[in-house]
Formats: C-alpha cells, structure tokens, sequence
C-alpha cells in the first residue's frame, strides 16, 4: 500500500454543484484533502484505516485547510483534484490510509473505500478523484 501525495492547496471540486458536502466542526486541525471521519463529539476529524480512529466511520473529503474548531467541507460525492494520480489505472480504488490523513492505492487494515479514479474529457484524460460514498 502507498500513500497518494495530496498538494493542499489544490484540492478543489472539479463540478462544484455537482460535489455533495456536509459542512462540520473540526475538532482538530485539518488540511484540505485530508479524509474525515464525525467523532464521538459530532466533529470533524482525521480518519484512519490502522483502527486508531473509530472503524468504518469515514465520511469524506476535507476541502479546505482550516483550524480547529472552525467550520470545514466534506466532500462526500463528486470529483476532486489535488492528489497525484498519475500511477494509478483509470477506474483504481482509493481508500483511506493506515496512515492518519492520507489516502492510499490499496485498502489498509480496514477496507474505506473513498472513491476511484476518472478520466477528465481533455485531450489528456486527466485523472481526477471520483468521490464515492457507499
């Protein structure tokens, strides 16, 4: 399993009104890309697959870098861009990682299924991220 690189500053939604968020409270600092779980307190957090957040509770994608205690998107359906892609098949799963707050090219200790990756209709076929919540 490898760890997708994010770049935070340019996670974006690809079709904003077609992305589907839920805005939360951040119970901790978050950076935009960062995989998001609701805790025990109704807030925002940075999920896992190692079992050190609770398990199966991931939620979505964070869409901005804010502090704790602020208000924070999580994108649940949509296409999203920020992460490197570019050794991943068209159509590849992504998961949440074993490492708190990343994303990953193969399920980690518990199977998060965040979404798969898509082709951009450019000339180049881009890949973006299609946000899946199952």
């Amino acid at each position: 399993m490898a760890d997708l690189t994010r770049t935070p500053a340019s996670v974006a939604d690809v079709w904003p009104l077609k992305t589907k968020k839920h805005p939360l409270i951040a119970a901790v600092d978050i950076a935009a890309g960062q995989p998001l779980y609701i805790d025990a307190n109704g807030k925002a957090n940075i999920a896992d697959a190692n079992g050190s957040a609770p398990a199966n509770t991931y939620i979505g994608i964070a869409m901005q870098s804010i502090k704790a205690g602020q208000a924070v998107d999580a994108a649940v359906e949509g296409d999203v861009v920020g992460f490197d892609l570019s050794g991943l098949a068209y159509g590849a799963a992504v998961y949440v990682s074993n490492t708190a707050g990343e994303l990953a090219d193969a399920a980690g200790t518990a199977t998060l299924l965040v979404g798969y990756v898509y082709p951009m209709t450019d000339p180049d076929r881009s890949k973006v991220l299609h946000l899946s919540k199952v």
